[in-house]
């Protein structure tokens, strides 16, 4: 099609120049332009039409690509691989997983609160086929282009874990999701307290991260958050948290409770009790607040009461029963 039209611009031009001699004798001889009248028109009209494809031309050759649409990273329904990218130790024993998306601007797509499922292949005692599965709590920020991060304690009896503290950069780890937890909605909890144990840290972080988010619009919510370890050195993202505290002191408390602490320490002490909830989470008589606990299932049974059998809420029971609060503001990991 460029061929044809260049042809036509050079016929246009050759008649484009003849025709103006015509123009320079209708211009001395008035008495005779009927013959170059016809000529000119038929001149300006072949003009038109091809400047008319030069330009439809030159503007499919410009027109942007179409987007390609980009298949979601995650779907709900079905395991997909996905790469390790690097590892980055937090401690001893834990370490955060960056693992690849497909296309370096695609996103993960996982919302507050979350998790994903992750599956490996084993062989049954019975010889036949099966999986060990896990969930996990994604702690990538939503806008994250190309990656996923999961933050994974290796424990010794912990099959999962330790299948991906020996996954090396560029091995694969099947997983599905993402699985809703709690719907978090910006500006709707006026007080939020937390009490987190060991990994269980994770969840919590999803949400602390959205609220202190410098793009949120949730400029008034109030987090403080109870976390326990064993030792000092077991505490995740201590640097972090200490951060967000600094940044927003009017906003944001933390208070670290340690089982085996040293002989300088200035947190609590021991398990996270009823003194400890009744001094520094909001009360059950406050309409406004709600109150997360994620830990071991000990943890649970003894703060909050374990989750039913079929994984749901189940009643609250436990230290939170008995300080007043109930099913309406306290919600399980």
């Amino acid at each position: 099609m460029r061929f044809v039209s260049t042809a036509l611009l050079g016929s246009v031009r050759a008649a484009s120049k003849a025709n103006m001699q015509g123009v320079r004798t209708y211009a001395s001889q008035a008495g005779n332009n009927k013959g170059s009248s016809k000529l000119l028109l038929a001149t300006l009209a072949a003009a038109g039409a091809a400047g008319g494809i030069y330009y439809n031309q030159n503007q499919a050759s410009v027109a942007p690509a179409a987007v390609e649409p980009v298949e979601p990273a995650f779907d709900g329904k079905q395991f997909k691989a996905f790469k390790l990218e690097k590892v980055e130790p937090i401690n001893h024993n834990t370490a955060v997983y960056r693992f690849s998306l497909p296309s370096e601007k695609q996103r993960a797509e996982l919302p507050v609160a979350s998790c994903l499922i992750t599956r490996y292949p084993i062989t049954k005692k019975d010889g036949s086929p099966g999986f060990i599965i896990r969930p996990y709590t994604p702690t990538s920020p939503e806008e994250a282009e190309g990656y996923f991060d999961l933050i994974v304690k290796e424990y010794p009896q912990g099959k999962m874990s330790k299948h991906i503290a020996n996954l090396k950069v560029g091995d694969t780890l099947e997983m599905k999701g993402p699985i809703p937890k709690y719907n978090w909605e910006e500006n709707k909890v006026e007080n939020v307290g937390m009490i987190a144990g060991g990994t269980g840290i994770t969840p919590m972080l999803q949400i602390i991260r959205k609220v202190f988010d410098k793009k949120s619009s949730d400029k008034t919510t109030k987090v403080t958050l109870v976390f326990a370890n064993q030792t000092e050195e077991d505490i995740l993202l201590k640097e972090e948290l200490d951060t967000y505290a600094k940044e927003h002191p009017d906003r944001f408390k933390v208070v670290y409770a340690l089982d085996r602490p040293p002989k300088d320490w200035q947190g609590l002490q021991g398990f996270v009790n009823a003194e400890a909830i009744k001094k520094y989470l909001p009360s059950p008589e406050d309409k406004n607040a709600k109150i997360f606990i994620c830990g071991p299932d000990p943890m649970l049974a003894s703060i909050s009461g374990p989750k039913a059998k079929d994984k749901s809420q189940g009643e609250v029971s436990g230290i939170l029963k008995e300080l007043g609060y109930n099913e309406s503001n306290v919600y399980k990991f």
